[in-house]
């Protein structure tokens, strides 16, 4: 046991590296992911026996369930808006046309059996919303046209049109299954997911906001239980539990509810180690092997369904679009994460004449490695790069300008005592909002005058680690050996500077002469 947990625990520090610097590298992180999996796998260096199909389909679904459900929980609605028709059509429409001319191509010049080649084709009809999420974040990809949106919806919500595909095809397959059952089988699929989808949404939304948890982190437990549930439901009765994650989620992520910033950071980890264990997982089950002898047939299908089945149902589809856009939507159709779970599900549940695992593992291998690393190129080439646009605005997480709040008392004798706030020098970002006299509360003006005593509240923008300054405070006690030393005294090893000393109620600027002194606050830009 312990050694399997230390295996884990030296992946996800080597996935955590790998993610620091794969933009540097220039290649999507969730490549590094799924080739560090093949390092580690049966056929790969370190050589773990693991062909647990069951075990993986399992784990990877339930890693599937946290990123819809966060697919939809962190996409903006507002920024959404505008192209979620456009999106929405995309997401149903352009999936049923990706796998229609795939499932052609496949049968008609692959000479694959028919339902076999729809079944392909379904099984990689929808593009990934962990690798097109990854990638504009990463890159920092503001676009023009509300084109990151667009990608983030379709991408977010197309993987329940591509199972239920999948699962129309399996069944079709196995046979036994009449004209009547198969239609059920749609309206079951659609039906019970949108239904179960919004009934979770509105009493989630409801609970959460009323729900008062008296443990911190508590919310974030009972939003688990909601993606889990919202997921389990609709599956149980035969509905698209996909479909009704990602309706949650958007519905929830867009509410005003509790603790939703907290939320949002917690799903952004949770999301993140899902990404790294379904990628990695599914790399471990992977035979590097036997990619040889599908190469030529995956490859061929991957050519087809990056330059002619996704632009052909891009250009049709957008038709009133700028050519740029449909361009860039149509190189940024991803495969990912749910078409190789959705392989899994094919294997697992019919006996096919190819081997569609490793056939849908390289075709996502080529789509992260080709078309993941060219979208900002791409989107460059076809000038779609807006410089003024924020991508991060995209995402429920985004703060324009993050403000920070402090509360200071005005000590007798300070210069600022009996003068007006029109008067003071303040920094020009800075802005007084309340002062407290007594039991008074005052609304600053200009010709408001300071007083001993007053208690003032300013605002500012908050200091944003984005260059990798770490601001720490420490406090000089008693016993500590900065107590009765002055600034040029004491030793400094590391090169961290002491920014600003806070002595009871004054702020002190620091140098060389000052004498620290008991309960002093130090403000330094690292650990001395």
């Amino acid at each position: 046991m312990p050694i399997y947990l230390l295996l884990i625990a030296i992946i996800i520090f080597i996935c955590v590296f790998l993610n620091k610097v794969s933009g540097k590298l220039g290649i999507p992180v969730l490549l590094a992911f799924i080739l560090l999996g093949m390092f580690f796998g049966s056929d790969g260096v370190v050589k773990i026996p693991f062909e647990n199909y069951a075990f993986a389909e399992q784990i990877c679904s339930i890693a599937l369930i946290f990123i819809m459900f966060y697919g939809g929980f962190g996409t903006n609605w507002n920024e959404a808006k505008p192209v979620a028709k456009k999106a929405i059509v995309l997401s149903t429409v352009g999936v049923l046309m990706t796998a229609g001319l795939t499932g052609l191509f496949c049968h008609f010049v692959l000479k694959i059996d028919l339902l076999e080649s729809m079944l392909i084709g379904s099984v990689i009809s929808s593009t990934d919303a962990a690798s097109v999420f990854s990638i504009l974040r990463s890159r920092n990809l503001g676009l023009k046209d509300n084109t990151a949106s667009l990608l983030e919806i379709e991408s977010g919500s197309n993987d329940p049109c591509s199972y239920m595909l999948t699962a129309i095809f399996i069944a079709a397959i196995k046979g036994g299954m009449g004209t009547g059952e198969l239609l059920y089988l749609i309206f079951a699929q659609v039906a019970y997911g949108l239904v179960c989808g919004f009934a979770i949404a509105v009493v989630s939304v409801f609970l959460m906001k009323r729900i008062r948890f008296t443990t911190e982190g508590f919310s974030s437990i009972f939003a688990v239980g909601i993606a889990l549930l919202s997921y389990a439901l609709p599956a149980s009765i035969g509905g698209n539990g996909y479909l009704s994650a990602y309706i949650v989620g958007i519905v929830l992520g867009n509410a005003h509810i509790k603790n939703k910033k907290k939320l949002v950071i917690f799903f952004d980890g949770i999301t993140g180690l899902m990404q790294i264990c379904i990628f990695f997982l599914l790399g471990l089950l992977s035979f590097p092997s036997k990619l040889p002898g599908i190469a030529m047939t995956a490859l061929l299908i991957a050519v087809f369904i990056t330059f002619v089945a996704r632009p052909l149902t891009i250009f049709t589809l957008l038709g009133k679009s700028g050519i740029g856009q449909k361009i860039l939507v149509s190189w940024s159709g991803l495969r990912g994460a749910a078409s190789i779970v959705f392989a899994i599900m094919a294997e697992m549940a019919i006996n096919t004449t190819l081997d569609i695992f490793h056939i849908v593992f390289f075709i996502v291998l080529f789509s992260i490695l080709l078309q993941g690393s060219l979208i900002p190129v791409v989107a460059k080439k076809v000038n779609m790069i807006d410089e003024d646009a924020d991508v991060m605005k995209t995402f429920n997480d985004y703060v324009s300008k993050p403000i920070g709040f402090v509360r200071f008392t005005i000590p007798m004798g300070h210069q600022w005592c009996n003068k007006q706030l029109k008067d003071l020098w303040i920094p020009p970002d800075m802005l007084f909002v309340l002062i407290k006299r007594g039991g008074e509360n005052i609304l600053p003006k200009g010709d408001t005058v300071l007083m001993a005593g007053d208690s003032v509240i300013a605002c500012a923008s908050q200091f944003e680690d984005r260059d990798g300054i770490i601001l720490t405070e420490i406090e000089v006690t008693k016993d500590s050996h900065y107590n009765g030393s002055t600034i040029a005294d004491m030793p400094n090893d590391n090169g961290g500077l002491i920014i600003m000393i806070q002595r009871k109620d004054e702020i002190i600027i620091p140098n060389g002469d000052v004498v620290l002194q008991k309960g002093d606050i130090l403000v330094t830009n690292q650990g001395l």
